[in-house]
């Protein structure tokens, strides 16, 4: 069985222009895709094309025009809210704009335990410890304000937020984005490390084509709200079909020839 399947989902979003007073639609969808536990979905596009738009209905913070939302064969709805919660946590392209300056690491890590979960205060606190240890960080970080990290500890306390609900999914939308190469190489083998280790299902937003490469099972490429290509990595990299896939790959390509010379 699938862990998500994604059926048709659609989004309308009107926006009134300042300078014009009239209404800008955009529309997202219909998107249908499908992945197992264990497998990381990539999704591929420009800033217009709604991949972000995308990660929010996912993960409930956005509402669909249409469309249905399973995991595990179940449909994903206001009536089992509390099962998103717990189960498809997200990481936010910004880890530093995300981690409120004014609290404790420890402090931000403890309110998805006191508000999804029935643990005590010495529960949460041992699970706090552990998940910041699994992130590579140290228990003593729990103490620590967001101003005292690096850009990549940071990242961490993020992928620590997500993971402290023992979630099934995680969206991660552009989570190496603001980190130079050589952490961003840490983090992402720290990435499919946890993966392989929790039997978690990624889908990953980016724009770096060659870390899609690298951890993606499938792939889907999305324009202006629609999707126009999706498949298995490989054979999207290797044998695009559609023009603006193989601008993208070609533009990769000619990335990595530069660089080898």
């Amino acid at each position: 069985m699938d862990l998500i399947n994604v059926e048709a989902l659609t989004f309308q979003n009107k926006v009134k222009s300042f300078w014009s007073k009239s209404t800008v639609t955009f529309d997202l969808g219909p998107v249908s895709f499908n992945f197992k536990a264990g497998e990381t979905l990539a999704i591929v596009g420009d800033n217009s094309s709604g991949k972000t738009l995308l990660a929010k209905l996912l993960v409930g913070l956005e509402t669909p025009k249409s469309g249905k939302i399973f995991m595990d064969g179940v449909e994903l709805n206001k009536s089992n809210i509390s099962v998103r919660c717990h189960d498809i946590r997200m990481i936010f392209q910004n880890s530093n704009e995300s981690l409120n300056p004014g609290l404790t690491l420890g402090t931000i890590l403890d309110e998805p335990l006191r508000l999804n979960t029935k643990l005590n205060t010495q529960e949460r606190k041992k699970l706090i410890e552990r998940t910041l240890r699994q992130v590579g960080l140290m228990a003593e970080h729990q103490f620590f304000y967001r101003h005292m990290l690096s850009d990549g500890q940071q990242q961490r306390v993020a992928l620590a937020r997500a993971l402290i609900l023992s979630p099934k999914v995680i969206v991660a939308d552009e989570p190496f984005a603001a980190l130079d190469p050589s952490v961003r190489s840490q983090a992402v083998n720290l990435l499919m490390k946890l993966q392989r280790e929790l039997g978690l299902g990624f889908i990953f937003i980016s724009h770096n084509l060659g870390i899609v490469r690298h951890i993606s099972d499938k792939v889907i490429i999305m324009k202006n709200g629609k999707v126009v290509e999706s498949g298995k990595t490989d054979v999207i990299f290797n044998w695009p079909k559609d023009e603006y896939t193989k601008k993208l790959v070609d533009s990769h390509q000619a990335l990595l020839n530069t660089q080898h010379n």
